[in-house]
């Protein structure tokens, strides 16, 4: 028999005490399903009660019908190491504040205007989600297939676009300034993550991942991505995109407040260079090496995270390999990076069909594992946010999840 009220209910209200035995059967068979998740639960320590996560079947519900999650330590927040324990919140649960993007990257927080902003690269577009009540709508389109995105000390946003292989600031004034686009008279390959340095200047990376159909434009008939040219970079694209052909390495740049663009990382130190952040005391630079990218004719990106410490001058020296993200024999594929105040390193996890392994996972200066976020979905960017920037916002395939922590993120970003 149909509930007539069914379809009025709100789902975020609290059922009546009230329940019908349909519902008490449900409620059994959910009961019987947490009673044999103990199993599935192996990467964790052992409890009396096992909440659903990322790797029970069936898997957590991170919806708002889902399951509750908080039993003082979400069961997908892992203390891998102790000095973890001060850095979680035990009583917040990882939450999926929003889903339905294709390939969501970039998360950024406006402190100012407490909002975050992301890129839905393959829809052209940045979306926005606001802290007051969480509305979400779309922030700017087109977005040049935008990737990466941050705020420099000023408050003004930065975008590396993929489609005009470019980095941009939009100005306060609500005007925009394309920061860069060439090297040594050569077009940018697709600038992909960017830093803001207290001295004025700007540090992102250049790999090649823009150079494909589904997150930009693929090289003009010819050029790397499009050897063979039976590819049509100009299909679907306003005038003047789908002429470029990859010119470049992949490598690290730094923009002088100048105006100077030097080559600061090459591609023979960091293949694929992709995400990157200082260190709170801006003394050290971290840069994601990533996958193979669209053109590479050698073996691309390595998989790993690369540590340079960072001179009064602004040259770096002493780099080597921080971490190279193998956890239990799986490569959880580094991209995005951000540090919290305590030079902790946070690091998004993309390790593909690997359930259990993707998500965010954190390294404590010295390069050790100290935790792990598990995520339903592979993770490619994070930023910390929130009025008190004590928030994680994650970027995850199709979906933005957020978790409250006991630490705070350097800023900005």
């Amino acid at each position: 028999m149909t509930d007539p009220s069914a379809h009025d209910r709100n789902p975020d209200q609290a059922p009546s005490a009230a329940l019908s035995r349909r519902m008490l059967i449900r409620a059994a068979g959910l009961g019987a399903v947490a009673a044999t998740a103990n199993a599935a639960l192996a990467q964790t320590a052992a409890s009396p009660v096992a909440p659903p996560t990322t790797i029970t079947t069936p898997p957590r519900d991170f919806s708002r019908r889902g399951a509750p999650t908080t039993y003082f330590w979400d069961p997908d927040v892992i203390a891998v190491d102790p000095s973890f324990n001060g850095l979680a919140q035990p009583n917040a649960a990882i939450q999926r504040i929003w889903t339905g993007g294709l390939w969501v990257e970039g998360p950024a927080w406006n402190a100012q205007g407490q909002y975050l902003v992301w890129s839905d690269i393959p829809r052209n577009r940045q979306m926005r989600w606001i802290e007051d009540d969480g509305h979400v709508s779309v922030f700017r389109s087109p977005s040049g297939n935008s990737n990466g995105n941050s705020f420099d000390f000023q408050g003004r946003q930065l975008s590396c676009e993929h489609l005009n292989r470019r980095v941009v600031r939009y100005e306060l004034d609500g005007s925009a300034t394309v920061l860069a686009d060439s090297f040594e008279g050569k077009k940018l390959n697709s600038p992909n993550d960017i830093a803001a340095h207290p001295d004025g200047s700007y540090w992102f990376t250049d790999p090649p991942y823009g150079g494909q159909l589904y997150e930009g434009a693929p090289d003009a008939p010819g050029g790397p991505s499009n050897a063979n040219g039976k590819i049509n970079p100009r299909l679907g694209q306003l005038p003047g995109i789908g002429f470029a052909k990859r010119e470049l390495p992949t490598n690290t740049y730094r923009l002088d407040p100048s105006g100077r663009l030097d080559l600061v990382v090459p591609e023979s130190q960091v293949p694929d260079p992709n995400g990157l952040c200082f260190s709170p005391d801006f003394k050290k630079l971290y840069i994601a090496s990533t996958g193979k990218g669209p053109g590479d004719t050698g073996p691309g990106g390595k998989g790993d995270i690369h540590v340079f410490d960072v001179g009064a001058d602004n040259k770096l020296s002493n780099g080597k390999r921080f971490s190279d993200c193998m956890i239990d024999g799986i490569n959880c594929g580094p991209d995005g990076l951000r540090c919290d105040v305590e030079g902790n390193l946070w690091a998004s996890s993309n390790a593909g069909r690997n359930v259990g392994y993707s998500g965010v996972n954190v390294f404590n200066p010295a390069g050790k594992l100290i935790g792990r976020i598990r995520l339903p979905e592979v993770c490619g960017n994070i930023t910390f946010g929130g009025p008190k920037r004590n928030r994680l916002f994650m970027a995850a395939s199709q979906s933005i999840y957020a978790l409250y922590l006991g630490t705070q993120g350097a800023g900005p970003g």
